[in-house]
């Protein structure tokens, strides 16, 4: 199985254990539709962050309560700025 192939399923299979579409996800972890989208078919390749995020929400999924919230003081603190 090559590279790409691993980080399709990843992506994959990141939505479907939260039970979230690639449009939910690519809101959570700070990114765009479209690359959500790319990373899914092959055409952007998921850096390693992104990866290791990725299998961090598959493992714990209390994760994504954590991740929310911290997107959430980053679009607060951009609204103080």
């Amino acid at each position: 199985m090559s590279e790409v192939e691993k980080e399709e399923n990843l992506v994959k299979k990141t939505c479907r254990e939260l039970g979230i579409t690639q449009k939910e996800l690519a809101e959570m972890i700070g990114v765009s539709p479209k690359t959500v989208s790319d990373w899914t078919v092959g055409r952007l390749q998921i850096t390693t962050p992104i990866n290791k995020l990725l299998k961090l929400l598959i493992k714990d999924k209390n994760c994504n309560v954590l991740l929310n919230s911290i997107n959430l003081v980053i679009a607060k603190n951009k609204e103080i700025i």
